[in-house]
């Protein structure tokens, strides 16, 4: 397989790059570095330091001619998008098209990684492929518009693009400097002996999902025959003081979190259903939540 990877030096790309390169794959990957990083490549797959929004993408995919494009750059953060929405669109609905017009040069198939936390919105039971999105935030409402336009290309062009929502992602490299990655903003801060800040009373609930499991739904998307939308999620929610008590856990300290005023954007209730992946793409989660803060804890001490 010939991949191309955007965001693949980023948390998730980077694992992604690794899975592939271990089954063989030539990999390219497209990243601009302002959240990844080159630390996090293997040095077999090709960098190609540029913004998914400039017009040498294209060329590029002419070029290398890759059977699939993974498209994971994104702007991530729900702050960034409330107070600088224009950037966001920018890199998450103009930054998509550029990828859908790059792969139809190469004829290419785009596995299209959304956020199913933030599209569906508020949920009061798991959310399902088929319910109307509800987003709350700029960010969440430009990964619609990308969604969108991917379904757009599969109509007009009769492409076969699929989309994953992804939960809560965490795991190894994941930054504690951007809000989403709160198992590791929680870990890096009990590895520093301070506090960690937990945003309104803690009993918000999210639906964490680990990133080997991630990447092994990207690469069942990948493997399947037809387009459409897969939830990937654990498909259990978990509070964010439970989330804390099993840092802590892992981290071996015994710490109580600090609490701050909640923030506009943040939802109450997040949950997923992924049984249409599991039934279609033959997909699960594997990995626990206590185990995978475990192993994300070892990763990086």
């Amino acid at each position: 397989m010939r991949a191309m990877v955007t965001g693949g030096a980023g948390f998730i790309g980077s694992h992604l790059v690794d899975a592939l390169l271990a089954r063989g794959a030539e990999v390219h990957v497209v990243d601009n570095l302002s959240t990844g990083s080159r630390e996090n490549l293997d040095s077999a797959a090709t960098l190609n330091q540029f913004d998914i929004r400039d017009e040498a993408l294209e060329g590029l995919a002419e070029q290398v001619r890759p059977e699939v494009v993974f498209h994971l750059a994104a702007q991530a953060d729900v702050g960034t998008s409330v107070e600088h929405p224009i950037f966001d669109a920018k890199v998450n609905v103009v930054g998509t098209v550029r990828v859908l017009e790059a792969a139809r040069a190469a004829n290419a198939r785009v596995i299209f990684t959304s956020s199913g936390g933030a599209v569906y919105g508020e949920c009061e039971r798991p959310a399902r492929e088929e319910d109307d999105p509800q987003p709350l935030s700029p960010y969440a409402a430009s990964k619609l518009a990308g969604e969108q336009y991917l379904a757009t290309w599969n109509r007009l062009h009769g492409a076969a693009h699929v989309i994953c929502r992804l939960a809560n992602v965490y795991g190894p490299r994941q930054l504690p400097s951007l809000e989403g990655g709160v198992v590791a903003i929680f870990l890096d801060r009990m590895r520093d002996g301070q506090a960690a800040e937990i945003f309104g009373d803690g009993n918000q609930t999210r639906d964490f999902v680990y990133v080997g499991d991630v990447v092994a739904a990207l690469l069942a998307a990948a493997a399947s025959l037809g387009g459409g939308v897969y939830n990937v999620s654990s498909g259990v929610t978990t509070t964010i003081r439970e989330l804390h008590r099993l840092c802590a856990e892992a981290a071996g300290v015994e710490q109580e979190p600090r609490f701050a005023a909640e923030r506009q954007g943040d939802l109450r209730r997040s949950a997923i259903d992924s049984s249409r992946a599991a039934r279609e793409l033959d997909w699960r989660t594997e990995m626990t939540l206590a185990a995978g803060v475990a192993r994300t804890w070892n990763a990086s001490v």
